[in-house]
Formats: C-alpha cells, structure tokens, sequence
C-alpha cells in the first residue's frame, strides 16, 4: 500500500518514541486513536515491518498490540537518522525511589507489625503426650452403597 512520507515518518516515530504501538482492527476508521493518521495505513506500515522482523504482532480483542525488536530499533533509528543515545520508553530503565532509611527488618515484602491475635486459633499441647481429638480404635465406619462401595458380606 502507498503512504505518504509524512504519514509514515509519523508511525515511525510514535513507534520509536513509546517502543510499542495499538492500533484498532477497524480498517474504515478514518483516523487512528493516537495519530492523525488513517487506521489503515498505521495497521498496513506495521505489517510491513512486522514481515521484515523489525515488530512482533499481537492480536487480542480486536486490537493489534505492536511491539519494537531490537533488529526494528536499529532499522528505525536509520530510518529516522537518530543518533545512538536515544532509545524508546519501554527500553529505558524506571528510576525507582529509595528507601525509607528508618525501617526494620531485612524481608523482601513490606513490612507487617507482629500479630498477637493468631496464637488462638493454634493448637497447644499441655504437655501429655495423648491426644483424644482422633476417633476410639475400633472404629469402623460402613459404607452404603453400590459397586466398590458396597459392604462386603
């Protein structure tokens, strides 16, 4: 399908920017959601880069889910005459908030203050070594019924 330059300079470079792109499977739309481009040509310009490698395609719910290759980062960074530095969102590293200093204890979770409450519902010995919670030893139960559980005669 033909697309204009400018048309595709657009995909391109919300592909390279955000690293993933979504597009309707609504091929009459006349614009897509994001662009300002029609539906048909941002789902026909990634299907010519998901054939050369460059986008994995994945399809759920009527949407296509676009996702940049590494082969795909270093064709559009071409295509677009970017220098090396600059890399999409979804390869940039989240900066993530230090800890609080003041905090105890060295586990992977937050934290949780001790809970008192549960020692109820745990069962304690007394100190004798028997148990009268099991049922007597001449208990046997019947079963009633057909087959396999039938009582034997």
């Amino acid at each position: 399908m033909l697309i204009t330059k400018k048309n595709r300079r657009i995909i391109y470079e919300n592909l390279f920017k955000e690293g993933v792109l979504v597009a309707k499977k609504d091929y009459n739309s006349p614009k897509h959601d994001d662009l300002d481009v029609p539906n048909l040509e941002v789902v026909k310009a990634m299907q010519s880069l998901t054939s050369k490698g460059y986008v994995k395609t994945q399809f759920s719910w009527q949407y296509y889910y676009y996702t940049l290759t590494n082969e795909g980062l270093e064709y559009l960074r071409e295509w677009l005459h970017l220098p090396a530095e600059i890399v999409p969102a979804t390869h940039k590293k989240a900066a993530r908030p230090s800890r609080p200093a003041g905090r105890a204890g060295g586990g992977d979770g937050p934290y949780r203050a001790p809970r008192g409450d549960r020692d109820e519902y745990r069962r304690r010995d007394d100190g004798g070594g028997e148990k009268d919670a099991g049922a007597p030893g001449s208990y046997r139960p019947t079963y009633g019924g057909v087959g396999r559980g039938a009582p034997r005669e």
